[in-house]
């Protein structure tokens, strides 16, 4: 039945908590180390309340020590002096119990000393937010401090521009504001993201289902389910968002083409155009760092870009040096065939002393059969 009321707001806490906690560890950190040196100049203070108690008591106790001598050396026939004594003695003890009273009662708010050093805590607030998110923190130390630092929250969904509306007011009288996207209807959590939908949507111009699911794991880039992409679920995402599949003949008609097609159709290298894409010459769009270049014939057939595409041809035609001013290579090419001559026959001629010398004579003294021709090989 509609009342005409306002109905109560909905939203969605699993997307509210983490910026909360955020807020809450910019709040702490700066004074978490402040927190250690307070609780040891607090421990500092008592100890020294204690002491200083721990004197009184003593004199007290002197008094009352005095108070009992002086009751015990009196006349008990001279009631006057007597009850009088009586007197001081009963007060001296209260005061003695009334000090004992007190350092019971300082010892129990005297918190107990800290189990580490404070450089472990300069650590420990350095890392803070693993700390928190640490799933086996206490969940009911955590709400205690935000209890201890939060009066309140106040909540409202802007359903024009799909935001939650928060309002932190702070124990110390400080608020803080912060508007958090939600869900439309009939979104969900599981659900890709802007960015990704958008990269479909670019590269399907020139690359289709397959390259595009190639270029999204060479980046890293994941699911929503945290799995590696395929080429069906990436043409399941381009139908969920009414994205177009590739297609040449669209792309011809557009122009769209890549780096190496860009490169062919200018007549130049792809280093070249590269360059002068991360110079700002040619302009191009590359949404991911490890995805194609996309160029766009437009933008080809300017008049700086085709300039300097005949810069670079010209460049690459002409020669280093003149023709007129080169040297002639027939003289280095004699010297390099003599040097290799003078190695062999050099290499040769040890070769040949090293195997006479290990065979020796094979034949009578007076021979006339030559000493190396006797040596197998040669």
């Amino acid at each position: 039945m509609d009342t005409r009321e306002a109905r109560c707001i909905a939203f969605s806490g699993a997307s509210v908590d983490a910026p909360v906690a955020a807020q809450i560890l910019h709040v702490v950190k700066p004074a978490s180390i402040a927190a250690v040196s307070a609780h040891q100049q607090q421990i500092v203070q008592n100890q020294e309340v204690i002491a200083a108690l721990k004197r009184d008591l003593e004199a007290a106790q002197y008094r009352a020590r005095r108070a009992q001598m002086q009751y015990d050396a009196a006349d008990p026939a001279n009631r006057l002096v007597t009850d009088e004594l009586e007197r001081r003695w009963n007060r001296a003890l209260q005061e003695v119990q009334a000090i004992e009273l007190r350092i019971r009662e300082e010892w129990e708010v005297t918190p107990g000393p800290v189990a580490v050093l404070v450089q472990e805590f300069e650590f420990l607030a350095a890392d803070l937010e693993a700390v928190w998110n640490d799933p086996a923190a206490d969940e009911g130390i955590k709400k205690r401090i935000v209890r201890a630092l939060i009066q309140e929250i106040v909540v409202d969904v802007d359903a024009d521009s799909s935001e939650v509306v928060l309002v932190i007011h702070w124990k110390g009288g400080v608020h803080t504001s912060l508007r958090l996207p939600c869900h439309r209807k009939g979104q969900h959590s599981l659900q890709n993201n802007k960015e990704t939908v958008e990269a479909v949507r670019i590269l399907a111009r020139i690359c289709n289902d397959n390259m595009i699911a190639g270029v999204f794991n060479r980046q890293g880039m994941r699911t929503v389910h945290g799995n590696f992409w395929s080429r069906s679920l990436i043409t399941s995402l381009r139908h969920h968002h009414d994205v177009a599949c590739y297609n040449a003949q669209c792309r011809e008609s557009e122009g769209g083409m890549n780096l190496s097609q860009a490169a062919a159709c200018l007549g130049i290298t792809n280093r070249a155009l590269r360059l002068a894409i991360e110079r700002g010459e040619v302009k191009a769009e590359r949404l991911i760092a490890c995805g194609p270049w996309i160029l766009n014939r437009q933008d080809l057939e300017t008049e700086a870009v085709v300039r300097f595409a005949e810069s670079v041809r010209s460049r690459r035609k002409s020669p280093m040096v003149q023709s007129s001013l080169q040297a002639s290579l027939g003289f280095i090419n004699h010297i390099a065939k003599w040097c290799i001559m003078k190695h062999a026959s050099g290499y040769y001629s040890r070769d040949l002393k090293r195997r006479t010398a290990s065979c020796g004579p094979t034949v009578a003294p007076g021979s006339s059969r030559s000493t190396w021709s006797a040596c197998s090989g040669y």
